[in-house]
């Protein structure tokens, strides 16, 4: 049986250049979610809000390593820094995981009480607009590439979306109901799908989906 090459020099060449563009427009997008979303959960005591902050920041680390393997003009040097951005990818879902938890423990046990914010509700309603976009566009372009890290940077980016729709109902409820359990709980659910996301960047799966890799033991499949 014949094994499929991939996408022509061509065709590569105008997927990473799209990757590139995306993991730019993430990493643009992130810095100022970080800063509305620190400076409201500051200002408005709301752990929730801090943690959706630093879940941009990791975010931002995520999309700088894709960003670093694809700076590279050679494919067989982006080839070599794949490894190393999905192991940097793997560390930031961990990363999230364990403080979205200990947040949400915290919360559970009512370690301070936050205020209503309108700026946070607006910023999740926003967020959860603008991520399912591109997250579905890299992980289009990761996957027809045959890259499995901006495959992986395409799920951190659906893992935001996820935190946004979250913390929405999170803050609706407390600002309409005060019900203050319901943003912890869901959040911890969020945690144990950071971690199945983590193993799965470290083991380098993520786009099998794509047409068959270029060589046999392409990390993509692994």
């Amino acid at each position: 049986m014949a094994v499929s090459l991939g996408p022509s020099p061509a065709r590569r060449d105008a997927l990473t250049r799209r990757i590139r563009l995306l993991v730019a427009a993430t990493i643009a997008y992130n810095v100022i979610e970080a800063i509305v979303a620190l400076t409201a959960g500051t200002i408005a005591s709301s752990t929730a809000l801090i943690g959706f902050g630093l879940d941009s920041v990791i975010e931002v680390s995520s999309a700088t390593a894709v960003a670093w393997q694809f700076s590279a003009r050679d494919h067989a040097v982006r080839e070599g820094r794949e490894r190393t951005a999905l192991r940097i990818i793997a560390f930031s879902f961990f990363a999230l995981a364990a403080y979205v938890t200990v947040d949400a423990v915290r919360a559970l046990t009512g370690a301070g009480e936050a205020e209503r914010s309108i700026a946070g509700i607006v910023l999740a309603a926003l967020s959860l607009a603008v991520m399912p976009f591109l997250s579905s566009a890299q992980r289009r372009a990761g996957r027809a590439l045959g890259s499995a890290s901006a495959v992986a940077d395409s799920r951190q980016t659906l893992l935001c979306t996820y935190l946004s729709a979250v913390l929405l109902v999170g803050l609706l409820l407390h600002a309409t109901l005060g019900w203050a359990w319901a943003d912890p709980v869901a959040a911890l659910v969020i945690a144990a799908v950071a971690v199945k996301e983590g193993r799965d960047a470290w083991r380098g799966k993520g786009c099998c989906a794509a047409p068959a890799p270029t060589r046999p033991d392409d990390p993509c499949c692994a």
